[in-house]
């Protein structure tokens, strides 16, 4: 580790800080029907969008109504999307005259992309640029990368008003809050952020694919050279945490990634929206110290993270005896196995820290090719419900569930009625807060078990054995049920075991979750607010934020220790032994 990676990772960081509170102020008026700055442009498009699609922007749903809308709408969307891979053969933006998708030996993938995308996770098993033609690229992950993140945000904004509401049956309407967090929060700073990376040089056109002849003509006398509408996707995988990218090696490419401003721009925008949130999360409720002790969390958390990544990272290979880990001719390193020179170790390790933080996925370095411990982190920062900012919306209202855990464990200790700003944490309510942490576990325990122990189709695509192959297993489902969609990509996951499997766990992990969240949305909706008493746990001081970060490591651990003993920790011990795979 060096001062100059520190730095780095410092002034990352201290972007964020900064900009967490204008974006939390700007969502909070955006959601409240307040006005913006981009009010006069955007409000004639809203209301044309409710017009023609004969939505009353004025009528609010109760928890049910919004999840039936919610649902529907993903899995229309769902269709749609599978639909399109299906015909891309016959449909126009295709230049390269790819086939549709599932009509060769990608089994399962159409399935696999379309639950993928719809559900935020972007998790790709086959390589994007010779399977999508541009057509579905833009109308098909594009879109889907726009509106998954919206609907995150809109689940997101109807918790909080969950909890700020007073014996209220509503929390809001889905179809207003999707729409206003496309065009307010999403589209105008993808605008803006791929006129950035156009001129970065990200490229951004319809032209057919390049081809560059070779100077050695042994075995082929030219390539082709990938190109697209890559900026247009690339800023909105980041800012909607959706990760999916146009290349197959995602933002270790130049093209999606080609200087350290366009990598420094790709974090800030991984982050930026799911740390405003907990601004507006204060804002909204009225406690504004109790959005910053969230924050507060948060940022432990993530520190904690990308500490031990770098050192693991810096550290290097120990059974790599006589060669020189720790300084290069370009950059000081550690371990540089799978990772890109001109970013370096620092900028690896904290992108690596970032997106499994977010459920982003979008990666500028193989996790596959880290060390243990630092592949553990990823791995581990996916298994803690990605609450570390998370996801655009997951993050806040996924932290939300283990914050109701945390005051319910307050309440057990002083042997009295938990309280949340005001409202009583009853036993319906951690029941539901259960439900949604029990699921996530569950799907990936399943799934990797039944994947661990089946030669046929489960270890049969593992290109490691030993811990490295169950880490590249376990790995693949956390992922999954995640909705993170990064890999350890030594497994081969375009088979029918997997592009089946994997798809109903980003189902699962995303849909199932969010019914009991809504739940307790709701039911905080419905109650009054009692005022504070001595028995009262404040949620705004340093020793609530303790608690918080306790509740989710412990709730982490717990759960998926052992399956981590067996995996990158005990690779870990094998290394320092001798031994790898």
């Amino acid at each position: 580790m060096t001062l100059n990676g520190w730095l780095q990772i410092l002034l990352f960081f201290a972007i964020i800080l900064l900009i967490t509170k204008p974006m939390g102020i700007f969502m909070a008026h955006v959601f409240n029907r307040e006005k913006t700055f981009l009010d006069p442009v955007l409000r004639p498009v809203e209301r044309l969008i409710y017009r023609l699609t004969r939505v009353n922007e004025e009528r609010e749903m109760r928890w049910t109504e919004y999840a039936v809308a919610m649902l529907l709408f993903s899995g229309i969307s769902m269709l749609v999307l599978y639909a399109l891979q299906r015909l891309q053969g016959v449909l126009p933006f295709n230049p390269q005259q790819l086939p549709g998708v599932d009509s060769s030996s990608y089994l399962g993938s159409s399935f696999n992309t379309a639950a993928s995308f719809t559900t935020n996770t972007n998790w790709q098993s086959y390589v994007p640029e010779t399977t999508m033609s541009y057509l579905t690229q833009m109308a098909g992950l594009a879109y889907h990368n726009f509106v998954s993140a919206a609907v995150g945000i809109s689940l997101a904004l109807a918790f909080i008003r969950g909890i700020a509401r007073k014996q209220s049956q509503t929390i809001g309407n889905f179809w207003v809050d999707m729409t206003r967090a496309v065009l307010w929060v999403l589209l105008p700073f993808c605008i803006v952020g791929a006129l950035l990376l156009v001129a970065d040089g990200v490229p951004q056109n319809l032209r057919p694919y390049d081809k560059a002849q070779l100077v050695d003509k042994t075995n082929t006398t030219e390539q082709l050279i990938a190109q697209g509408p890559i900026a247009s996707q690339e800023i909105i995988k980041e800012w909607g945490t959706n990760g999916g990218g146009f290349f197959n090696v995602n933002s270790a490419h130049p093209f999606e990634n080609p200087t350290p401003f366009t990598n420094l721009l790709e974090m800030l925008a991984i982050f930026a929206v799911s740390a405003g949130l907990t601004y507006t999360l204060g804002r909204m409720t009225g406690s504004q110290k109790h959005g910053w002790a969230i924050f507060a969390a948060m940022a432990v958390l993530f520190f904690v993270g990308i500490f031990v990544s770098y050192w693991a990272e810096a550290k290097g290979n120990p059974l790599l005896a006589g060669v020189d880990q720790q300084t290069t001719a370009l950059q000081s390193g550690g371990n540089m196995e799978g990772k890109e020179v001109r970013f370096g170790l620092a900028n690896s390790a904290l992108w690596a820290t970032i997106t499994t933080d977010a459920s982003c996925g979008a990666v500028n370095g193989m996790h596959d090719s880290f060390t243990p411990l630092g592949g553990l982190i990823p791995l581990v920062n996916i298994m803690l419900g990605e609450v570390i900012f998370g996801g655009v919306g997951a993050g806040m209202y996924g932290i939300l569930i283990f914050v109701i855990l945390a005051v319910f464990i307050a309440g057990l200790m002083v042997g009295r009625t938990p309280e949340y700003l005001g409202k009583k944490i009853e036993s319906y309510d951690v029941k539901m807060a259960m439900l949604y942490a029990l699921i996530f576990p569950l799907v990936i325990l399943t799934f990797a078990g039944i994947s661990s122990v089946s030669p046929g189709f489960g270890t049969s695509q593992l290109n490691n054995g030993g811990p490295h192959g169950l880490s590249e297993i376990l790995y693949a489902f956390t992922s999954g049920a995640g909705n993170n969609g990064s890999a350890f990509a030594g497994i081969s996951a375009n088979t029918l075991w997997y592009n089946t499997t994997l798809g109903i766990a980003m189902l699962f992990g995303r849909f199932m979750m969010i019914i009991p969240m809504l739940a307790v949305a709701g039911n905080l909706a419905s109650k009054n607010v009692v005022p504070p008493s001595l028995g009262t746990f404040p949620v705004t001081t340093p020793l609530f934020t303790t608690l918080l970060v306790s509740v989710v490591v412990i709730v982490g651990a717990l759960t998926f220790f052992p399956a981590l003993s067996l995996g990158p920790i005990v690779e870990h011990l094998l290394m320092n032994a001798g031994q790898t795979f």
